[in-house]
């Protein structure tokens, strides 16, 4: 499951670090930078308003800037699925204004490809499965990963991309993701390289 948000977080970092740093052969045309800082404050403001239940997973509000650090994959999930569709809808979605029709047609289309990814998401996440929802599952990643280099022509499509079809097949043979990702391994891990050993390796715990 890892690999799903690693898919978003490739698009993400495209959007807001690779189109900064990068200085193209030819400018490219505003309407074509959909990762701007505008939009970015926009985000942080959507998840420092958005009123969430106490058991919904938290994410920085400076999300996306360094000082926020790495963020799991919880986190993404919580981005994905909540925080990211409010901001960009309310930006680009019905009813929102543009310099031109032009600009607007271009951001809706960003929004409805963005889309296709959450919905991916938000059926890979599901509590229970079924074939009717691993099969809508494929259909959007493929819709998602299929009109990447239509939408963003500059992006180039990494591993993960080809990682997470295969999503569809153990959501059939395993069911829901709660029962087989990783994550719970995950947090283990990181309880144990927060253990103070003093650089040492192989002995044994006090015993209390």
């Amino acid at each position: 499951m890892g690999k799903l948000f690693h898919v978003f977080r490739n698009l993400f970092n495209f959007l807001f670090y690779f189109q900064r740093r990068e200085k193209p052969f030819v400018a490219p045309r505003e309407e074509h930078r959909f990762g701007t800082l505008d939009v970015l404050r926009h985000i942080h403001d959507v998840i420092r308003d958005t009123s969430v239940p106490s058991w919904f997973g938290s994410v920085p509000s400076n999300f996306g800037e360094a000082s926020a650090g790495t963020i799991k994959a919880d986190e993404w999930r919580s981005l994905i699925t909540v925080y990211i569709p409010i901001a960009l809808v309310s930006l680009w979605g019905a009813g929102t204004s543009h310099p031109s029709d032009d600009v607007a047609i271009r951001l809706r289309t960003a929004l409805d490809h963005t889309m296709e990814l959450v919905c991916a998401v938000y059926l890979a996440c599901a509590r229970t499965m079924t074939a009717e929802r691993a099969h809508a599952y494929r259909s959007h990643i493929a819709e998602y990963i299929g009109n990447l280099k239509k939408v963003h022509p500059n992006f180039t499509l990494r591993p993960n991309h080809h990682a997470a079809f295969h999503i569809y097949d153990y959501l059939l043979s395993f069911g829901p993701a709660h029962s087989w990702w990783c994550f719970p391994f995950e947090r283990l891990i990181g309880t144990l390289q927060r253990l103070p050993v003093n650089h040492k390796s192989g002995g044994c715990f006090p015993k209390h």
